[in-house]
């Protein structure tokens, strides 16, 4: 079963900011995503993600692809690139892949295999960025 919210409705009790997408245990989707609201992961999903806000890939979660977006969590599995601001990989997260970023956390038991580009803080997209950390790792804290 899956879940979906485009975040076009307004309510006064809930603020837009709280809409969230579900993707649930089960389900399995191919093709892209594009999203100004926050993303949960805890199926299958294989394709592109373009959101604005979080990503965050649960326990059961797997993605396969590429994910643009502002902030991910990853607790499950995701293989592919990863552009974003912050990504944070938890105890039982594992990415395999390609990580842009501006700040990236690998907590305990976390495991990242691939390739890390992390990146100076500066907003602007029309000159490069200082302070780029280039790293080749498979880490397992």
């Amino acid at each position: 079963m899956a879940i979906f919210n485009n975040g076009d409705s307004t309510s006064e009790a809930v603020p837009t900011n709280s809409n969230t997408t579900i993707i649930t245990a089960g389900a399995k989707l191919k093709g892209e995503l594009e999203l100004s609201c926050n993303l949960y992961v805890d199926g299958e999903l294989e394709g592109t993600i373009k959101s604005t806000k979080e990503v965050n890939i649960g326990k059961n979660g797997s993605v396969k692809g590429t994910v643009s977006t502002d902030k991910v969590i990853v607790k499950g599995y995701m293989e592919g690139s990863i552009k974003a601001n912050r990504v944070e990989i938890k105890a039982a997260g594992h990415v395999s892949g390609e990580i842009c970023s501006t700040e990236l956390i690998i907590e305990s038991k976390g495991i990242f295999e691939g390739n890390s580009i992390v990146k100076g803080s500066t907003k602007s997209s029309k000159r490069p960025l200082e302070n780029k950390t280039t790293t080749k790792t498979k880490t397992e804290v």
